[in-house]
C-alpha cells in the first residue's frame, strides 16, 4: 500500500467519524464532515495526478 492509499483510508474514517450523530454535536451542522470531505476530494485528486 502506498502513502496515497493510506491517506485516503484515514480521511474516509475521519469523514465517517465527523458525522454528527450525538445530540450535543447536532448543532455543529455539516461543518466537520464538509471540511473533511473537501480535504478528501483534494487528496483523491492529488493521488490520481500521482503527486502523492
Amino acid at each position: 500500500m502506498g502513502l496515497g492509499t493510506i491517506l485516503i483510508i484515514v480521511l474516509i474514517l475521519l469523514l465517517i467519524g465527523a458525522i454528527p450523530s450525538w445530540p450535543h454535536s447536532r448543532s455543529w451542522g455539516v461543518y466537520p464532515s464538509g471540511i473533511l470531505g473537501t480535504v478528501l476530494v483534494i487528496v483523491i485528486i492529488l493521488v490520481l495526478m500521482r503527486v502523492i
